[in-house]
């Protein structure tokens, strides 16, 4: 839906640019900056936060990127397991690769990749083959000896010693990875080790947009970073060392506040300097600052902890989280006292498949329906059919809507729609030819040469971006791909559409 700014941007980008400088001059020497988070198309923080740009942090890094150069980390495991970049639906090695590419197309220093946990597992012996290959330097680094427990042998030639040193020239060095448990803190502080090692003077510091520090504990952004961390079982915290130091109350998350004993004594060891009193301390995060609407973003942050429970009821549907991860995200969305219909596609959708079912107009029998909130306000709802998926249907009433063109005006050339079906049919030897939101959008281009309602359908496509949209049954491939691709902000009923197995 449209909605009015409730995050200043620019305000942002000046007092965290400025944030980060005066962190590093008060190190005296090179800054290691663990970004948290996803450095670049954040769009999860433009969700919750209207108004922010989801390349924020690129946009900084151009502020500074005289200054800056980036290592980018990435778990070995994950490389392993093939694990999908959920708003990209790429595997994190590519994912990676795609960042070197917009990394350096937004003209940013990217000057090396560091692997991590390494133990030579296949996938990743090759994502590095495949990178120097290229000419990007690739360092493998291994478990460190003696983490967590043993401080004196983590600090010591057996310990972050044994990893090589990635060499770097610049005052601040970013250090990102596509998603969390990258590696991004041994890396940092590893480096920092080898610079002291060096004579030259390192500290570390960490930037994590959420929790937000300074919003109160239950605060509905804050309570949609639990949400979209289910699986990595982070809970908001109350920072203990920072109340006990200044008598304050700030929010962060467990894990940061478990480690920061353990990270204070590493650094201690190094003999990098230690003025860090707590871990919020430790961030660099004005984010808060910059919120100037706390009731559209506490509205907006809502909405997002809807998403995410839809996200992962449906993951558990499809075997990729356990029970307990799908019931959390579900009792976190309890706990705000919201409810499956406060996201307003939601029963319009359901409606519509109810609708498709008193008609007998499914899809061998599944009758699912589709709804997308428009910039207006205004909800288009659409059904499957023996010829289109609900979601194709959908997106083509909603340019109709945007183009004002009649609803009895066939935008698809029938004879684009005959050919698509045929050659899905009998050379495809497809199941179904009902047409995908894929298969849709590009019957939708062809027939736009040759159909000007079709032509003015496709200019109004763009207007679909950011727009809310809520399926009754699970996507297929086809269509999660048209939903990707239009930037529509997309959840499903965890309902399959069909008997099979392989879904799409």
């Amino acid at each position: 839906m449209a909605t009015t700014s409730g995050f200043d941007n620019e305000k942002y980008l000046e007092e965290q640019s400025r944030a980060i400088v005066e962190r590093r001059e008060r190190i005296g020497g090179r800054l290691y900056l663990e970004f948290g988070g996803k450095i670049a198309y954040d769009f999860h923080a433009a969700r919750v936060l209207p108004g922010y740009d989801p390349n924020a942090k690129i946009s900084l890094l151009q502020k500074l990127k005289d200054q800056a150069e980036i290592i980018i980390c990435v778990y070995a495991g994950a490389i392993e397991r093939r694990k999908i970049r959920a708003d990209f639906g790429i595997p994190y090695d590519v994912d990676a690769l795609k960042l070197i590419d917009d990394l350096r197309d937004w003209g940013l220093l990217v000057r090396a990749v560091v692997i991590t946990r390494f133990e030579n597992q296949p996938s990743a012996a090759m994502f590095k083959k495949r990178l120097e290959r290229r000419g990007i330097p690739v360092y493998a680094h291994r478990y460190t000896s003696g983490y967590p427990t043993d401080v004196d042998r983590i600090v010591s030639e057996e310990g972050y010693g044994a990893n090589d040193f990635v060499p770097t020239e610049r005052s601040l060095v970013v250090v990102v990875g596509p998603g969390p448990g990258s590696g991004k803190l041994a890396t940092c502080l590893s480096q920092v080790y080898h610079e002291h090692l060096r004579g030259t003077t390192a500290g570390y510091a960490k930037f994590e947009t959420f929790p937000i520090w300074n919003l109160p504990l239950k605060h509905p952004v804050n309570v949609a970073y639990e949400a979209a961390t289910v699986e990595l079982r982070d809970i908001n915290q109350i920072d203990p060392f920072h109340l006990s130091a200044y008598g304050e109350q700030a929010v962060n998350y467990n894990r940061d506040i478990e480690a920061f004993p353990l990270v204070t004594r590493i650094l201690e060891r190094i003999g990098a300097a230690a003025f860090y009193q707590s871990p919020t301390d430790m961030g660099v995060n004005r984010a808060g600052f910059a919120i100037i609407d706390d009731a559209l973003v506490r509205a907006a942050a809502e909405q997002e902890v809807v998403r995410r429970h839809f996200r992962y009821a449906c993951e558990y549907a499809l075997g990729l989280v356990d029970r307990e991860e799908a019931e959390r995200a579900e009792l976190i969305m309890k706990e705000l006292g919201l409810e499956e219909e406060q996201r307003v596609v939601v029963g319009p959708a359901r409606e519509a498949a109810a609708q498709g079912e008193m008609k007998g107009k499914g899809n061998n029998g599944v009758y699912c329906g589709a709804a997308i909130g428009l910039p207006d306000g205004h909800i288009v709802t659409g059904k499957n059919s023996t010829l289109m998926h609900a979601a194709s249907a959908a997106v083509l009433n909603a340019v109709k809507y945007l183009s004002r063109i009649p609803d009895d005006m066939p935008l698809l050339t029938p004879n684009v729609m005959a050919s698509i079906g045929g050659m899905k049919k009998n050379i495809l030897k497809a199941k179904s030819v009902s047409l995908d939101l894929n298969e849709m959008l590009i019957a939708l281009g062809i027939s736009a040469t040759t159909n000007p309602a079709a032509q003015a359908g496709v200019e109004r496509l763009v207007q679909l971006r950011g727009c809310e949209f809520h399926t009754t049954h699970l996507p297929t491939a086809g269509d999660e791909a048209g939903l990707r691709q239009l930037g529509l902000n997309a959840t499903s009923d965890p309902q399959f559409a069909t008997r099979s197995l392989v879904i799409g």
